[in-house]
């Protein structure tokens, strides 16, 4: 019964509602006790979390390496000069980044997730 109602909304629609289903459910388990709540979606569905719940965005990463090619020259070894220079530039916050969007990429893939967005709970997956 429940799969003929979300057939019948669009697919985003459809979407954000068991996204947001997911996520009460994590709320009303986090009242009950501390749950360890864990989003993880892309740029493609965004996901407007509450307060304490991790949200993991898997092309974070690709956004990131996107920011550092922008406007490369095609010869190489300028390329390569230009985009050590952003790194460089950027720090130990970008270096935090990088690192925190490929550790994201780890953990969601270790969870064994199929579909985005997912809601996991306590390590289980929910939605």
């Amino acid at each position: 019964m429940t799969a003929s109602i979300f057939t019948r909304l669009p697919r985003q629609r459809a979407t954000h509602i068991a996204v947001m289903l997911g996520l009460a459910s994590a709320a009303i388990c986090q009242a009950a006790t501390a749950a360890d709540v864990l989003v993880v979606t892309d740029s493609l569905h965004p996901v407007q979390a509450p307060a304490g719940v991790r949200v993991i965005e898997l092309d974070q990463a690709a956004r990131i390496e996107a920011e550092l090619a922008v406007n490369l020259p095609a010869d190489p070894v300028r390329a390569t000069a230009i985009v050590q220079q952003r790194l460089r530039e950027g720090g130990q916050d970008l270096q935090r980044r990088i690192a925190r969007a490929y550790q994201d990429v780890a953990d969601a893939w270790g969870l064994g997730l199929t579909k985005l967005p997912a809601v996991v709970v306590d390590r289980c997956y929910v939605i």
